[in-house]
């Protein structure tokens, strides 16, 4: 097998495998942040991804797509149940987003998680070359690091962690804490997206493994002594150059006059962009508008609020019910407020691809992203990104990594229906001049803090570590 000297280790592929009508099969770039902040990277270094292909039971040889060299992993039924479905998004997700719902804890998907986690590691380690390096990414896979270092004690290991860490009173729930724990500390550098993050984690390191944290470092102990871990923020962002070009593009301005028209030119559109996740708010949101409707602060012939919820873990009885409160929400609001020539939510629950997202950013006046919890959230950086004409008003909760960066949006707690509704008002009310200065100065951050410049960073990180080792 050939060896890379830079392999990524995630959960998913960057590519999405398709069937057509006839059988034939094909692979196209998956969507999401991950694939989006590390594609560029991939094809200027001698790289391979280790993932899986998002099947079941899909047993791949190796192959190449998009110039990436691709090492599937198989996942059996079983194991997408209580490795994916189970341990990494009905124990940790919930357990680590500040228990919005309530985490379950079974053995059974623990023994899932270490064996599958197990099999990524073997096949990172196999994959790359003498003195390589080896990147982990996120909750699916948090003791690769440690399994990578057994095996593998000559390549540099770095780890980034794309979801919140919790406080150590929630995270000291989890049965498994310190072995998760041990597993990230088997990286020579694990970046958070918030430094809040970073501190959550060290301060769990020192108080349940007992080792010694000085600012961002932990000498873990091995065979050698110690070995030093760096652990502290690196801020992810999005590849602006795309959404600049889209927004450039007539057509993508066209279809935005457009979808103004198909809503009967409201005054203000209002937006949000989210998977279906009780982690981003979207509850709070829909509440919030349909009061302000209801005492006539806004007007469903003047405003409408789009609302993208693209489908997500279907088989979660989490996610199950939320769509079913979202979905029954929508439909009282909506009958209580709309005309016959206008709606007061158009509810999308799907996804679209990036050139109608451009379009729909470009024809919003106000983009909500209200989550109660999130990693980092790259819609709001995506928004600001394509707003090329410096208009349009970000409305953004405190409790999302990138509040920490985009200081000029109007900062809000969801949590508070009160502040999120006179957030609302403050942003459908914004003189034009206020949005240009606010919206310059966040268009500022987010085109010289973009994911060329994340990735660097972390980069020059892990070659301090690999230079600076004995």
């Amino acid at each position: 097998m050939t060896t890379a000297d830079f392999v990524v280790v995630a959960n998913r592929l960057p590519v999405d495998r398709v069937v057509s009508a006839d059988g034939e099969e094909s692979w196209r770039t998956s969507p999401g942040g991950l694939v989006a902040a590390l594609e560029p990277v991939m094809k200027q270094v001698d790289g391979a991804w280790v993932g899986w292909a998002g099947q079941a039971d899909l047993e791949l040889e190796p192959f190449t797509a998009n110039d990436i060299r691709l090492i599937p992993i198989a996942l059996s039924a079983q194991e997408v149940a209580e490795y994916y479905e189970g341990f990494a998004n009905d124990t940790i997700w919930p357990l680590y987003h500040d228990v919005i719902a309530p985490p379950q804890f079974h053995r059974e998907w623990w023994d899932a998680y270490v064996s599958v986690n197990r099999r990524f590691a073997e096949a990172a380690a196999a994959a790359v070359a003498k003195d390589g390096t080896v990147w982990v990414h996120d909750y699916q896979l948090q003791l690769v690091p440690e399994m990578v270092r057994a095996l593998r004690p000559d390549v540099t290991i770095g780890y980034f962690h794309h979801i919140p860490f919790p406080m150590h009173g929630l995270y000291a729930q989890l049965p498994w804490r310190d072995q998760v724990l041990r597993g990230l500390l088997g990286a020579d550098v694990v970046g958070f997206q918030r430094a809040q993050d970073a501190t959550y984690f060290l301060a769990a390191v020192r108080r349940r493994l007992r080792y010694e944290v000085k600012s961002t470092t932990v000498a873990v102990p091995d065979e050698n002594g110690n070995r030093t871990v760096i652990a502290k923020a690196f801020p992810i962002s999005i590849d602006t150059t795309p959404y600049l070009e889209l927004a450039a593009r007539p057509e993508v301005q066209a279809r935005a006059l457009e979808i103004r028209e198909s809503l009967g030119n409201p005054k203000r559109i209002l937006l949000g962009v989210d998977r279906l996740d009780y982690t981003k708010g979207i509850r709070h949101r829909i509440k919030a508008y349909g009061e302000l409707l209801a005492e006539g602060r806004l007007n469903v012939e003047e405003v409408t609020l789009i609302q993208v919820a693209s489908p997500s873990r279907e088989r979660v009885d989490a996610y199950i019910n939320l769509r079913d409160e979202i979905e029954l929400a929508v439909s009282r609001i909506n009958g209580d407020t709309d005309t016959m020539e206008h709606t007061a939510i158009r509810y999308l629950h799907q996804g679209y691809p990036r050139e109608e997202m451009v379009a729909l950013y470009l024809a919003a006046d106000v983009m909500l992203v209200t989550a109660l919890r999130d990693g980092m959230n790259l819609v709001a950086k995506e928004y600001v990104a394509s707003r090329t004409d410096n208009r349009g008003v970000l409305v953004l909760s405190e409790f999302t990594g990138a509040a920490d960066e985009l200081r000029q949006a109007v900062r809000v707690n969801p949590h508070d229906i009160e502040d999120l509704k006179d957030a609302i008002m403050a942003a459908v009310e914004m003189a034009p001049g206020e949005q240009g200065k606010r919206m310059r100065s966040l268009r500022r951050r987010v085109l010289e803090h973009d994911v060329i410049a994340w990735s660097a960073s972390f980069l020059e990180a892990l070659s301090a570590a690999r230079s600076s080792r004995p």
